[in-house]
This record gives C-alpha cells, sequence and structure tokens, in this order.
C-alpha cells in the first residue's frame, strides 16, 4: 500500500500541526482540518434522512444511531446502553462515584464539563440562551428548547400508563412515579421523601431557613421562584385566574380551584378518623388537629397556643388592637377576613345558611350549627366544675365567670361590672334610655331580648318552664324556682 496516503504521527507524540486561528495544535494534518471547520463554520457531512449537518464523519456516524436506535456501547454493570463511548464514560462516573470537574468557586464537582459550564453561571448569573419570541433568557440551552414547547404547543413526551403528556422528559419521569408511588429522593434530616428533587431542594430550606429568592420592591424572600412570582402580582395588581361562574379572579391557579369548589360543593380532602370532608387540604390538616390536641402555634405575648397560624395572627390582633379588614359600606373594622364576609352580609341581607327543619337561616354555617342544637337538644360544652352545660362554647365561657367570679366587661358610665358583653350592652340601655326591642302586637318595648320574648307569651299564652313534682306551668324561670319552694317548704 503507498504509505503517502496514511497518515503517520510524527514521533514522540509531536504536535506539529497548529491551527493559525487559535494555536490548537494536533498530531495528524486531518484532526486538523476537521478542527478548522469549527473557525469556518463548514459543516460537510449531511444526513439523509433529516437535515442535520456536523464537521465530521465520525458526529454523522453518531448522530445516524438516533435515527436506527443501535446503541452500541453497553456498560458491564448495568443495563445502561448508549450511542457512543464518550456517553458511556460519563455513565461510569455514576458507579465510580468520580467528579472530575471542579468548581473554582464553591465545593461543586460534575461528572461532566458541560454540567461544570452549566453551574457558573449560577455564580456569574449569565443566561446566554434568548426566545426569539418572547426574549425569555435561560442559562441552559436545554432549558431554551423546552420553553419553545410553549410556544408551539408540542408535547413530544407521552405515558405509556394514561394519555398524559408533557414538554419534556424530567416532567414526565416525575409524572410516572403518580403511577408507582417511587419516592426516590429523601431527606438526611427528617423522614420526608417525594417524587421530584426539585421539591426535595425547596424542603431542605424548611431545615436551612434559606430564602434565596427576593422581591425587587419590598423586603419579602421566599423559597421557591414559584412563591415569588405570585407575590409580584400583588405589586401589579395583575389577577390572571378568572372563575368562569362568577367574577372571582386571583393570582394562582391553585386559589382558582379551591374557589371553582365553593360552586361545585366537592370536598375531596377526608378525615379517616370521624370523615369530616374539606374543600382544602390545608382545612383537613388543622382539623387532623382536633385528634392529636397538637397545638403548633403559641402567641409570645401571652400563653395561648393553637392549631392554626391564621387563628395565632387573628389572637395577635387581641394583644394590638389592630383591625386591618374594613367594610367598604360602613365604619365596621374588624381582625378577621372570615369575620368581615359575615358582616357583610348585614348590608346585603344575605342568609346562605338554611335550616333543614324549620324555616331558619342565617349568614354564618357556626350559627347554624348552633341553631340545629334548639331541634337536637345537644348541649356539647360542659362545665368540669358543677356539670352545667351549654350548647354554645360562649355560653360555657361566661358560665366559668361563676365560678371564678371575673367580671371582665365594664360599664364607662358607673362602676357596673359583669360576666359577659350582652349584659353589658343591655346595661348600657339604662343610660341611655334605649330600648331596640319592640312587640309587633302591641306597644311594649324593652331593652333585653330576653325581656321581649317574656312578653311575648303574654299573647301566646305559652307557657315553656313546667315542674316536675306538680302540673304547674309559667312563662318565666323565675316564677318556676319560686313555685318549686312551695313543695321544699320554703315561702314562694
Amino acid at each position: 500500500m503507498d504509505s503517502s496516503h496514511l497518515d503517520v504521527p510524527p514521533a514522540e507524540g509531536e504536535k506539529s500541526h497548529a491551527c493559525d486561528t487559535c494555536g490548537h495544535r494536533f498530531a495528524l494534518e486531518k484532526h486538523l482540518r476537521t478542527h478548522m471547520l469549527i473557525h469556518s463554520g463548514e459543516k460537510p457531512y449531511a444526513c439523509d434522512t433529516c437535515d442535520y449537518r456536523c464537521f465530521s464523519m465520525t458526529q454523522l456516524k453518531l448522530h445516524k444511531r438516533t435515527h436506527t436506535g443501535e446503541k452500541s456501547y453497553v456498560c458491564d454493570i448495568c443495563s445502561y446502553s448508549c450511542f457512543n463511548s464518550s456517553s458511556l464514560r460519563i455513565h461510569f462516573r455514576t458507579h465510580t462515584g468520580e467528579k472530575p470537574y471542579a468548581c473554582d468557586t464553591c465545593d461543586y464537582r460534575g461528572t461532566q464539563l458541560f454540567n461544570l459550564e452549566s453551574h457558573k453561571r449560577t455564580h456569574t448569573g449569565e443566561k446566554p440562551y434568548v426566545c426569539d419570541i418572547c426574549l425569555y433568557s435561560y442559562s441552559h440551552s436545554h432549558h431554551l428548547k423546552e420553553h419553545f414547547r410553549t410556544h408551539s404547543g408540542e408535547k413530544p413526551y407521552a405515558c405509556d400508563t394514561c394519555e398524559y403528556k408533557c414538554m419534556s422528559s424530567s416532567a414526565l419521569q416525575a409524572h410516572k412515579r403518580t403511577h408507582t408511588g417511587e419516592k426516590p429522593y429523601k431527606c438526611d434530616t427528617c423522614d420526608y421523601r417525594c417524587s421530584h428533587l426539585s421539591s426535595l431542594k425547596t424542603h431542605m430550606r424548611s431545615h436551612t431557613g434559606e430564602k434565596p429568592f427576593a422581591c425587587d420592591t419590598c423586603d419579602y424572600r421566599c423559597n421557591q421562584p414559584a412563591n415569588l412570582k405570585k407575590h409580584k402580582r400583588t405589586h401589579t395588581g395583575e389577577k390572571l385566574y378568572a372563575c368562569d361562574t362568577c367574577d372571582y379572579r386571583c393570582y394562582e391557579v391553585a386559589k382558582l380551584k379551591q374557589h371553582k369548589r365553593i360552586h361545585t360543593g366537592e370536598k375531596p380532602y377526608v378525615c379517616d378518623i370521624c370523615s369530616c370532608s374539606y374543600s382544602h387540604l390545608s382545612g383537613l390538616k388543622v382539623h387532623f388537629r382536633t385528634h392529636s390536641g397538637d397545638k403548633l402555634y403559641a402567641c409570645d405575648k401571652c400563653e395561648y397556643k393553637c392549631m392554626s397560624f391564621s387563628a395565632l395572627q387573628a389572637h395577635k390582633r387581641t394583644h394590638t388592637g389592630e383591625n386591618p379588614y374594613k367594610c367598604d359600606m360602613c365604619d365596621y373594622r374588624c381582625n378577621q377576613p372570615a369575620n368581615l364576609k359575615t358582616h357583610k352580609r348585614t348590608h346585603t341581607g344575605k342568609k346562605l345558611y338554611a335550616c333543614d327543619t324549620c324555616d331558619y337561616r342565617c349568614s354564618e354555617v357556626a350559627k347554624l350549627k348552633e341553631h340545629k342544637r334548639i331541634h337536637t337538644g345537644e348541649k356539647p360544652y360542659v362545665c368540669d366544675i358543677c356539670s352545667c352545660s351549654y350548647s354554645h362554647l360562649s355560653g360555657l365561657k361566661v358560665h366559668f365567670r361563676t365560678h371564678s367570679g371575673e367580671k371582665p366587661y365594664a360599664c364607662d358610665k358607673c362602676e357596673y361590672k359583669c360576666t359577659s358583653s350582652s349584659a353589658l350592652q343591655a346595661h348600657k340601655r339604662t343610660h341611655t334610655g334605649e330600648k331596640p326591642y319592640a312587640c309587633d302586637t302591641c306597644d311594649y318595648r324593652c331593652s333585653q331580648m330576653s325581656c321581649l320574648k317574656r312578653h311575648k307569651r303574654i299573647h301566646t299564652g305559652e307557657k315553656p318552664y313546667a315542674c316536675d313534682t306538680c302540673d304547674y306551668r309559667c312563662a318565666q324561670l323565675s316564677s318556676l324556682k319560686k313555685h318549686k319552694r312551695t313543695h321544699m317548704g320554703g315561702k314562694p
């Protein structure tokens, strides 16, 4: 064979062929020629199946295997196979743990030079890959490719178990774990496990307290970029998500889903102890604490503890006197948004909640529950000193004061003190002369609802109080007490 057709390397590994553009040196002239194509941009090798072009025959051969599916390089430790030897070498490092590429800024080490270059951009902030449609920029080329699919709508990755399709292989792998239940990522501080590496990274910040995402308008910081995006909408007022049933709009798709359950009545979160169901997962979590007795949230001003963060925030306002929620129709202010919603119904007259036994309707679900106890006779709140029972928790709290002697409500006109706010309101009318309760049968007016109820029995003839010794009945509890003394030999 004519030796002039052979590329024979120079003796002793000398690299005599130098690139006059970048100075890179090669032992063989053919390698220099291939290298020069990088500078010229010329790609003489073309795929006969697709539009792919490249600098060298070697690259073309590797590319063609993407069409044939040939994976001739196989790992002898596991079943991994690939198109080229360089990919196999990189794969071997997952078994050996070798990470030869080190960051010169932090402790990061990687198995590929490409990964190191990508990592370094987290320090420089460089995002060289820019979308030419919306100008969104990325630090990794594969992120830009995935982003393009948000414009094209392309979803090339399909689940082989259900109809799910997505834009990236990582999203597909994560989805498949919803079928297998696999949670490969584990926290090394607690028992938390998850199916996404990103979820684990976010979780780890709950241990470190790290909040790397900062608002550029205020001091807000958070541990997830998604939370920062939501927060920024509080500055812009942007509410992207709209209910198709009513006028409700919100900042987050999750809140829209929760809102829609108001219309559908759906309560997908069910307690496995008592079968109580909730429309929000957070509601179920708080409910579980009623079984465990766990009160995670403590006031730093007093000994108060509670089961939810929102309850703690509301409680703290009892110390500060803050009432941040204001009615836009009157001067009413309160310290909880739920109270404001309830109050607004006094203007609209809306009574959403109806008793299924009588015609009673009200604006609060709590009041409906209390009302239903009139029909059932249920009195779940029991005094542990004298066993008196009440249908309302507020009634029990007021009753406790008869044992403690506490009278927290004081009149600002005289020295009168009492155990309940309703008693104080009634007392204040002795100063003002106000009689807001009127009989609809005669001209009688009074300052207390209880007095009006007693008066009305004159017209109806109702005598709800019965003696358990004889047939005596009367319209007032005080009259019954007097009557009972006649059986005990006392003076009526």
